[in-house]
């Protein structure tokens, strides 16, 4: 099999450990050349993760013939513009999500990639990782029967918006919305994993607090084409921290996380498995190979542009009428 080489335009914290060494400890797979604009950033990250070379111009990543396929991990608000600069440059892409400020960013990507012939793949990475797939595999082999509700609940206390993870995180210009667009799209994209698309959505979106400009409260509900309805409610100012999501059916229920590492747990009637399926140490690697092994023609990767723009959908349905009168 052919060993694909990547670049990576940005190199900051959500490659360090989560993304970077995924792309040179998959199998066939090395990363060849990364891209900062600090350059001397640049230099440090490649220097410790041994990767050959480094840039502060993207185009050195983005023309270069003897780079295969390009990952974007950058902020939101360039997502769009590297992928289209990679989808004329006829580059396999791999970009982080959010996929892009709106849904009509993600459908302009989708038609670049399109046109020039070339995949498009977005980091939903959990669609790859182990303890998901047991979520799918007991859904699929009805351990607890048909599946009627899913519920997705998460309450934390108000962030710091002058530390540099969440600045950003919490800034639309920037990340396209809130906490809710920068993180609850995992969970809605996990949804649309198990269940198919969402065909409906409803959805309430407040500001608070008043911290940051995004949204830091929101409800939903939604239904899905499988049939299946859904409840969310993210709240960003409360004074604990707790993430959970159930699924009910006709003859149990299954309990998950999307953002710790765990639990997962089968609860039916009054007993209740506590199913320990650990985390891999750099979250996108199962994502990565599944990836390179579709470029060397041995299946396919489970998050595309299409999968990703649905969640991009649901996303401006719930907050279109907040960004509109705020």
């Amino acid at each position: 099999m052919k060993t694909i080489r990547w670049g990576m335009i940005g190199c900051g914290d959500v490659t360090e450990v989560k993304s970077g060494p995924g792309f040179y400890k998959a199998e066939n797979s090395t990363l060849s050349a990364v891209m900062r604009r600090n350059g001397a950033l640049a230099k440090d990250y490649a220097e410790r993760h041994k990767v050959p070379r480094w840039h502060t111009d993207a185009d050195a990543i983005i023309k270069d013939p003897e780079i295969d396929a390009v990952y974007i991990a950058t902020m939101t608000d360039t997502h769009h513009e590297y992928a289209l600069r990679c989808a004329a440059a006829k580059k396999p892409i791999y970009c982080e999500k959010p996929m892009a400020m709106s849904y009509e960013q993600c459908c302009e990507m989708i038609g670049a990639a399109k046109a020039n012939g070339v995949p498009l793949w977005v980091g939903y990475y959990r669609r790859a990782l182990p303890r998901y797939l047991k979520v799918k595999e007991l859904i699929e082999d009805g351990a607890i029967g048909d599946v009627r509700v899913v519920t997705s609940q998460v309450y934390s206390k108000l962030v710091d918006t002058k530390n540099p993870y969440f600045a950003w995180r919490t800034d639309p210009k920037q990340s396209g919305g809130g906490l809710f667009f920068e993180g609850a799209c995992h969970t809605l994209d996990m949804l649309d994993f198990l269940f198919g698309p969402i065909v409906e959505v409803r959805g309430f979106a407040s500001n608070k607090a008043r911290a940051y400009e995004g949204e830091d409260l929101v409800t939903t509900t939604y239904r899905f084409q499988s049939g299946v309805h859904g409840v969310g409610m993210w709240c960003y100012t409360t004074d604990r921290e707790y993430e959970m999501n159930e699924i009910v059916g006709s003859k149990g229920r299954i309990q998950y996380s999307t953002a710790a590492p765990g639990p997962l747990k089968l609860l039916r009637g009054e007993k209740v498995e506590d199913l320990g399926i650990v985390d891999p140490p750099h979250l996108h690697q199962p994502m990565i190979q599944s990836i390179v092994n579709e470029m060397n023609g041995k299946g396919h990767c489970p998050s595309t542009g299409e999968s990703a723009s649905r969640t991009a959908w649901v996303m401006e349905q719930v907050l279109g009428e907040f960004y509109q009168y705020n």
